[in-house]
């Protein structure tokens, strides 16, 4: 690759020729002096360019996608992600976020065949060792020892003019998306792809009933258009009127307003009788609710979950017999409780997933490329405001479905053709 045979370094929104690397790049860096809120655990600096290896690509970003986990970053909770690569024996005293980016190939590696420099591509945030013998063989890369999320397990992300990828993490950009629209649905929409279509046999089928958590945010609006596509019955789950009508025309058949409830939480002890009758009273009535949606008695095949604590045992309980409640996080909390008798003798599923592997993204992009997938990109954000809209996701203001960031690109509505 070429480096450094123009400026070292170019102002944001200036590319270099293609396939000139400079040596220096501007980027939003998260240092340990600044753990907190996101508004002060992002700041601007300009660093090196990371070198290149025989596997990667170097992409020059263009839009960078915007999810929770650079928010657990900037706090350092629940793990100091700078830490834990220094503990590995990475040297870098920072961390440079960002798991979903849209961009211009502009180096890569000399093993690489799946990519070229000039190729616009998406990223997904999956990485591993490629040359790891379970990989090698054939095997889930999801279940090696190194599978690791980019741009919050490791360095190097999307918050900045360049990032170093593994190549198999590029896939091609939908054409007929904007930058930021591109960049925005990867990391959400394969997560929700591998908990809806990758373990049989609860795969969506038509018809199915799937309860969606969260319906309008990110994961939300991505599971509901996904299990809409197969003839289901997405039901989401939301917190307003207005976010329910925003899930319907995306295709779920009806919504919840959860704050009509006020069972949350975790389960009494069991032998506390008042206690778990005043749960069941609050499970029962959600139940009910999700048959007046259907205008029939029916319960969800499928539950989608990843608020965790305060949801789990709602979840459970309303799941069908012999259904599956899958599970991707814990924003809520991470104790959850489960009313075993209900998981045993109604022969239910309790099933965890995280992220997914290059089919289940590749399966996901195709789909976004065929035009199938509303990205539902609704606040973009110019490079500076990165703290700031990482702030809204913090304080749970940021609005339905998903946000971007502009880095590479000047203004919004570029990138379509």
């Amino acid at each position: 690759m070429t480096s450094g045979t123009g400026s070292d370094l170019y102002p944001l929104g200036e590319a270099p020729p293609l396939g000139e690397v400079p040596k220096r790049m501007h980027a939003q860096l998260i240092r340990e002096s600044r753990f907190g809120e996101p508004t002060r655990a992002f700041a601007p600096e300009v660093v090196d360019i990371p070198p290149v290896g025989p596997d990667d690509a170097l992409v020059y970003v263009m839009a960078a996608g915007v999810n929770y986990n650079n928010v657990w970053a900037g706090r350092g909770v629940p793990i100091d992600v700078i830490a834990a690569r220094q503990k590995a024996g990475e040297v870098e005293d920072f961390h440079i976020g960002g798991s979903d980016a849209s961009g211009i190939v502009y180096a890569v590696g000399e093993n690489v065949t799946n990519v070229k420099v000039g190729d616009e591509v998406i990223i997904h945030c999956g990485i591993w060792n490629i040359h790891a013998p379970w990989v090698t063989a054939g095997n889930d890369p999801m279940y090696d020892p190194s599978y690791r999320i980019w741009g919050y397990e490791t360095n190097w992300g999307s918050f900045s003019q360049f990032t170093r990828v593994q190549a198999h993490q590029c896939l091609p950009k939908a054409p007929h998306l904007t930058w930021e629209e591109a960049a925005a649905p990867t990391l959400v929409g394969a997560t929700a792809y591998r908990m809806l279509f990758s373990w049989p046999p609860h795969d969506v089928r038509e018809d199915d009933v799937v309860l969606i958590w969260g319906g309008a945010g990110g994961l939300g609006t991505m599971a509901i258009q996904l299990a809409a596509l197969q003839g289901a019955k997405p039901i989401a789950v939301v917190s307003s009127e207005e976010k329910g009508e925003f899930c319907k025309q995306l295709g779920a058949v009806g919504y919840i307003n959860r704050k009509n409830f006020d069972h949350w939480g975790r389960l009494p002890n069991w032998e506390d009788a008042s206690g778990m009758g005043e749960f069941q009273k609050g499970a029962r009535a959600f139940g009910k609710a999700i048959w007046d949606v259907l205008g029939e008695r029916r319960s969800p095949r499928i539950v989608f979950e990843h608020p965790g604590e305060d949801t789990l045992p709602t979840s459970m309980f309303v799941c069908d017999t012999g259904g599956m409640v899958v599970i991707c996080a814990g924003t809520t909390g991470y104790n959850a409780d489960v009313d075993l008798r209900y998981l045993w003798m109604r022969q239910k599923r309790f099933q965890g997933s995280h992220f997914a592997n290059d089919e289940q993204a590749g399966a996901f992009n195709d789909l976004v490329i065929q035009g199938k997938i509303d990205p539902c990109l609704s606040r973009v954000f110019r490079f500076d405001e990165t703290g700031a809209c990482h702030q809204l996701m913090f304080e749970n203001r940021h609005p339905d479905g998903n946000m971007a960031i502009l880095v590479g690109a000047t203004e919004e509505g570029q990138g379509r053709s």
